[in-house]
C-alpha cells in the first residue's frame, strides 16, 4: 500500500446514512465514501449542509485486515498525526461497527489494539480535544455476519452532518401537512442539489403543503410558491391527519415557516395554473425546486375545458379543469424554467418512472438547461421516480420552447402519460400473484 505523501493527497471518509436514494458516489462500500478534498474546511462546509452523511473523518488508515490497517497507518506521515497527539493534548477513542454489536470489553481490546500509534497526550471521555474513530464493516446481511469485518477504517472526526434536521423538521410534528407531503429528508437533499443559498429567491410550482420551502428556508432562502388547488393553498378543506376531519383556522405554509422560525423567509404563494405562469417574461428565481404530481394521490389537472362553453366564472371559485399529461408537466417545467432562472439557477424536480421500461432517454431535456445529476428512489419492484438536477446555462431563443417536438427523446417521455395505469397494473399483478398464492395455499 502506498504511503501518503503530503498533506494535500489526504482522504476523507464520510460515514454515510442508509437512504433510500442511489446518488452514484464512488462509494468503497455501500456505507463509507472515501474522497480527496482540499481542506478540513472543504470537509466542514459540505458537513454542515448534508443529511445524507452520517460523520466525516481524516482518513488515516484502512484495510481488510487489523494488520493491513497497522500497515496503511504505520505508513501514514507523522508530521501530519503529531499536532493531535502531543503531550499537552487530551484524546478519545470510539469504536464504531456496522451490522455487529461489539460488547464493551471487545471494544476496549480493539483500543487496546491500537497502543502501535504514538499517542502521548491524556485520554478524556467528556470532553477531549481530538477524537478518534475506528469503524469496522461487517457488511449488510443481518442473518449471516461474518466473525471478522469486510473492511476497516480509522481516521480522526472532523465533522457530523446536518441528520438531526430530519428529525426536527419531521412531517409528523408539522402543523400544516398533505397527503403528499415531502419527507423532510428528501426536502433538504433536494434544496441541497439546487444549492439554495443565503438570500436566494426559490419558487415551487407544485407547492402543496410547502415541505420544500420549509427546506430552502432553513439554508436563508427567501420562498414563494403555486398551486392549482385553493383548499390546499388557503388552508381549507378535509385533513389529512388522523382523528382530525377538518383543518383548523391557521394550517397554512405560513404556520409551517413560523413553526420553525424562518416566516421573515416566506414571500407568499398563490392559486395558479402552472400551465399559465401569470409571471412577467424575466429571470426571477436563483432556483426552481418542486416535486410534480403524478395522478396517484394528487390528481394532474389545469385549467381549460374541452366542452366550447365553459361554466360561467360567478357560479364558483374553483375553475374548470381538465386533464394535464406528465409529458405536457414536464415540457411546461424545463421552458418555465429556461425563462424564469437566473443564468445558472438549479431546476430541481422528481421524474416518475415505470422501472421496467426506464432508459435514459426518457430523461426530458432543454436547450437551455444542462443535466447535472439523475438519482433513483426506488418506490416499488417496478415503480421509481428520478430526482432530476438542471442547470440553466444560456437565455432562451425563439424556438427553444419548441425543441422537445423535434427531440426524438420526446417520444419517449411522452410515455409518462401512461405511469398511472402502469403504476396501478403493477400493483394489481402483485395483488392477483398474492390471491393465487393464498388460493393455493388454502387447498
Amino acid at each position: 500500500m502506498a504511503a501518503f505523501s503530503s498533506r494535500s493527497c489526504l482522504q476523507y471518509l464520510l460515514h454515510l446514512a442508509q437512504d433510500n436514494l442511489d446518488f452514484r458516489l464512488p462509494v468503497t462500500s455501500i456505507r463509507y465514501c472515501r474522497d480527496n478534498l482540499q481542506t478540513g474546511e472543504d470537509v466542514h462546509s459540505i458537513m454542515a449542509r448534508s443529511v445524507c452523511a452520517k460523520s466525516a473523518f481524516e482518513l488515516w488508515g484502512h484495510g481488510q485486515t487489523h494488520s493491513e490497517l497497522r500497515t496503511s497507518l504505520l505508513n501514514f506521515p507523522s508530521e501530519i498525526m503529531s499536532p493531535f497527539m502531543h503531550k499537552d493534548s487530551t484524546y478519545r477513542i470510539n469504536v464504531y461497527t456496522f451490522n455487529k454489536t461489539l460488547l464493551f470489553a471487545d471494544r476496549i481490546k480493539r483500543i487496546d489494539a491500537l497502543e502501535y500509534l504514538p499517542f502521548e497526550g491524556t485520554v478524556s471521555l467528556k470532553n477531549p480535544q481530538h477524537i478518534f474513530c475506528l469503524l469496522e464493516d461487517y457488511g449488510t446481511d443481518p442473518n449471516n455476519i461474518p466473525e471478522d469485518p469486510n473492511y476497516i477504517y480509522f481516521g480522526r472526526w472532523i465533522a457530523d452532518g446536518q441528520r438531526d434536521l430530519i428529525r426536527s423538521h419531521s412531517v409528523k410534528n408539522r402543523h400544516f401537512i398533505g397527503n403528499t407531503s415531502m419527507d423532510a429528508g428528501l426536502s433538504f437533499i433536494m434544496a441541497n442539489h439546487a444549492r439554495v443559498k443565503q438570500d436566494d429567491l426559490v419558487f415551487d410550482p407544485f407547492v402543496g403543503t410547502g415541505s420544500l420551502l420549509v427546506a430552502c428556508s432553513h439554508f436563508g432562502a427567501y420562498v414563494c410558491g403555486t398551486d392549482i388547488d385553493y383548499n390546499t393553498i388557503h388552508g381549507k378543506g378535509r385533513s389529512s391527519r388522523k382523528n382530525q376531519k377538518w383543518r383548523g383556522p391557521d394550517e397554512n405554509i405560513r404556520a409551517n415557516l413560523r413553526q420553525y422560525g424562518a416566516q421573515k423567509m416566506y414571500v407568499d404563494v398563490m392559486v395558479s395554473d402552472a400551465s399559465k405562469p401569470a409571471w412577467r417574461d424575466a429571470a426571477l428565481f436563483d432556483a426552481i425546486v418542486t416535486d410534480p404530481p403524478y395522478g396517484i394521490r394528487e390528481a394532474t389537472r389545469r385549467t381549460g375545458s374541452h366542452k366550447d362553453i365553459a361554466k360561467p366564472a360567478e357560479e364558483s371559485h374553483v375553475p374548470v379543469s381538465q386533464a394535464y399529461h406528465l409529458s405536457d408537466i414536464f415540457t411546461d417545467l424545463l421552458n418555465f424554467s429556461a425563462h424564469h432562472l437566473v443564468m445558472g439557477g438549479r431546476l430541481v424536480y422528481w421524474l416518475p418512472v415505470y422501472r421496467p421500461e426506464y432508459c435514459e432517454e426518457m430523461v426530458p431535456l432543454h436547450p437551455c438547461l444542462q443535466l447535472i445529476s439523475n438519482c433513483e428512489q426506488t418506490l416499488s419492484s417496478h415503480t421509481s421516480r428520478r430526482l432530476i438536477t438542471m442547470e440553466k446555462i444560456k437565455e432562451p431563443e425563439e424556438f427553444d420552447s419548441l425543441a422537445h417536438l423535434s427531440d426524438p427523446r420526446f417520444s419517449a417521455y411522452q410515455g409518462h402519460n401512461a405511469f398511472r395505469e402502469k403504476y396501478f397494473s403493477g400493483l394489481n399483478k402483485k395483488s392477483t400473484k398474492e390471491n393465487n398464492k393464498s388460493d393455493v395455499s388454502g387447498d
